[in-house]
């Protein structure tokens, strides 16, 4: 299973482009997500796997048009059992990034089928 396992990213695309934050803010809200998640499940078996192969991460970081679809992304994923979590950046409470824990791809690839890669242009950090 070494090397199949991936880690996804949702991060909200509405932060930057309607709300006026930095390329560097998203960053960090991701960083803080991926980073919890992985604290949280350190002794899962699939996270284990992930993080002996360090040169080798997979993430997929993909985006969410705004807080009310991170947060129905959020509750399928408490449906369905998948572990996850949620970064709600304080001290301003405002729900940014999801990360679920390292998952071989195919238990969890059908959840974001319909999100595209995050990418941003030079005219959105401008």
């Amino acid at each position: 299973m070494s090397g199949l396992s991936v880690q996804y990213i949702l991060l909200r695309s509405d932060l930057m482009k309607d709300l006026g934050w930095t390329i560097g803010a998203l960053v960090a809200q991701a960083c803080h997500a991926s980073t919890a998640v992985l604290h949280i499940f350190k002794d899962d078996k699939n996270t284990i796997e992930y993080l002996n192969n360090l040169d080798n991460m997979h993430k997929v970081v993909l985006e969410v048009p705004n807080e009310d679809s991170l947060k129905k992304v959020t509750d399928k994923l408490k449906e369905n059992s998948i572990d996850h979590k949620l970064w709600i950046e304080q001290p301003e409470n405002i729900p940014t990034c999801v990360a679920l824990k390292p998952y071989p791809k195919e238990e969890v690839k059908k959840y974001f089928g319909k999100f595209k890669l995050y990418k941003s242009t030079l005219n959105d950090c401008l």
